[in-house]
């Protein structure tokens, strides 16, 4: 009797917790289908307005119609997270809207890689030109949001608040005492000539190779660089003080410092800020000011022109299939491309990449459909913050590589990976595992033994055969002899600044260079529109993918560990590393 009152209460609670479940997700939906009807309408822009940008979130690439991952259980609202590609259409637009009198920056907790950061500051600049005015106001200030934020023509802290100037560093995270403990053996296959391929260090050495390091404090290098110049010449101060005022972490923990030497113009309050941006507009009481996404309804920008550039956005890892807004699927990225190239009013195409790679397989099908673009219509890639390893294999052959200085690219290098769990199994907990065949290899691939000496000849070939393709692919590409595409590849990473002086990269510039030059290839660069793919699906379609358990668990994952997420894509990626991978370390984290 106590057994069925166990089975009744267990199955009444799984009930009620399904049911539950069940009804916060209709609120979630109403809620989102209500946001969903509210953005398309369009908002009233009042004079002397300020455009107010808050970027306190991951900048995606560009933005979307609906984000999951983005959903506030608290408020029950969906929070803006305008891409980059609208946050610098906003700014150009606000440089010449009458009602826009300036921007007020809220940029402090700005979350975004180095190719990103100089997109938007580059922005702010050109918006500068325009006479308006930039304030910019936070409680704190890390590095990579002051360097944005410096570009104001006022910069402003709380007196107590923080200004984190402090250089920038790598942490790679090493798992090969873990392994040891567990018994787990990483059976890792890579070309005689990837010592720069650092992306299976992790796993079989316990700190940096000096190859790596090398590269890595190369990289920082010159992606530091690049900030203190921005810096140093937006708010006067030398380089060589910025780097004395890192050292001594001079500024973390005193804002008077940062008063005293010019990186702030004032220690203010909220309510300063309020009144200054008062001052400035002309306005008496509150400030009208309008955020990111509803500055977008107020506006839209029309062209009659039958001449498109399409912008093919490949954003992700790298691998087969479908792909989604976040990954690349060589299936879906392909078809967008081949989309772009059979659309006749389709003049040119700007394949957008921010990509650290992934599988070698699927960037050779994507490289494939680009080479079948190149014979119609010009072909002409922008990099983001990464475009690397495999990201760079599908950049090669195009009519004109553009780069920001800081973007990561390079990485001409490929590695595989096969974890053996025997001892583990065996040893660990106990189990074992014994196979019936009918030929001498139907077991290759197997996580519970070792590869035997002529599998792993046979997965090295494969990996020497791969590099190749890939040097000749890149020397083909890009005019340069194979020998000499091997000796800066062997998997080593290069700045965009660094890449351009080794032939990698033609031209350091953005999106919007990369458009103008296409349109310019194209002989329509006096007339012409821009068009995305791939194209967006609709807002149920998206929603419903979105809903499913694994997607949840996902974005819930994500957000609680912040940057520390990529240790965790490093682990779930072992078992796919066999088939030869094209990509650098998941694990690399930049601060």
């Amino acid at each position: 009797m106590k057994f069925y009152k166990v089975v009744i209460a267990a199955f009444i609670g799984t009930l009620i917790a399904l049911l539950i479940n069940f009804f916060v997700k209709i609120g979630v939906i109403s809620s989102l289908i209500s946001s969903s009807q509210k953005s398309e309408e369009v908002a009233t822009l009042k004079p002397n307005s300020v455009l107010h940008l808050t970027l306190d979130y991951e900048i995606p690439e560009r933005t979307s119609d609906f984000n999951f991952g983005m959903f506030d259980f608290a408020t029950m609202e969906t929070k803006d997270v305008t891409g980059l590609n609208d946050i610098l259409r906003n700014i150009r637009h606000a440089a010449t809207d009458p009602n826009i009198k300036g921007i007020y920056l809220d940029a402090g907790s700005l979350s975004a890689a180095g190719a990103t950061l100089q997109e938007i500051r580059n922005a702010l600049l050109e918006f500068k030109s325009s006479g308006k005015f930039i304030i910019s106001y936070s409680d704190s200030y890390a590095q990579a949001a002051y360097y944005v934020a410096s570009v104001a023509d006022k910069v402003y802290l709380t007196p107590d608040g923080v200004l984190d100037l402090h250089g920038m560093v790598s942490q790679v995270m090493f798992y090969k005492n873990m392994f040891d403990k567990l018994g787990v053996e990483m059976q890792i296959v890579r070309g005689p000539n990837n010592r720069f391929k650092s992306a299976v260090e992790p796993y079989f050495l316990d700190k940096m190779s000096e190859a790596n390091r090398e590269q890595m404090e190369k990289l920082l290098g010159s992606i530091w660089n690049e900030f203190l110049t921005g810096i140093s010449q937006s708010r006067n101060i030398s380089v060589e003080q910025l780097n004395r005022i890192a050292d001594n972490l001079e500024t973390l923990f005193d804002a008077d410092k940062a008063l005293e030497y010019g990186l702030v113009d004032g220690l203010c309050y909220k309510d300063q800020i309020i009144a200054e941006l008062q001052s400035l507009t002309g306005v008496d009481g509150k400030v009208r000011s309008i955020n990111n996404s509803n500055y977008l309804k107020s506006y839209k920008e029309k062209s009659t022109s039958k001449n498109e550039v399409a912008i093919v956005y490949a954003v992700g890892e790298i691998g087969m299939g479908k792909g989604s807004d976040n990954a690349i699927g060589s299936d879906g990225l392909s078809k967008a491309i081949r989309e772009a190239r059979e659309d006749k009013d389709v003049k040119a195409i700007v394949l957008r990449v921010n990509s650290p790679g992934g599988s070698a397989l699927a960037s050779d099908i994507i490289g494939y459909e680009v080479e079948q673009a190149m014979k119609e219509k010009p072909v002409v890639v922008s990099m983001g913050n990464y475009a690397a390893s495999g990201g760079y294999w599908i950049s090669a052959k195009s009519n004109c590589i553009f780069a920001e200085p800081t973007t990561i690219t390079g990485s001409i290098g490929v590695f595989g990976t096969l974890p053996n769990l025997k001892k583990f199994m065996n040893e660990k907990i106990g189990l074992t595992v014994d196979v019936a065949k009918t030929n001498e290899n139907a077991d290759f691939g197997s996580l519970f033994q070792p590869l035997s000496e002529a599998q792993y000849a046979c997965l090295q070939q494969n990996v020497v055969r791969t590099y190749d393709h890939f040097t000749q692919r890149v020397a083909e590409g890009r005019n340069l002899r194979q020998s000499y595409v091997d000796s800066i590849g062997q998997g080593r990473v290069w700045a965009g600044v660094d890449a351009i002086e080794l032939g990698l990269v033609d031209q350091l510039g953005n999106l919007k260079d990369a458009v103008a030059y296409a349109a310019k290839l194209a002989s329509v660069q006096d007339d012409y529109k821009t068009v995305e793919y791939p194209k967006q699906k609709d807002f149920m379609t998206r929603l419903m993918e979105s809903m499913n358990q694994e997607d949840e668990i996902q974005a819930a994952v994500k957000q609680q560990m912040g940057p520390y997420y990529q240790y965790f894509e490093a682990l779930k990626q072992i078992p796919d590393n066999a088939e030869v991978q094209a990509r650098i370390p998941f694990e690399m984290i930049i601060k």
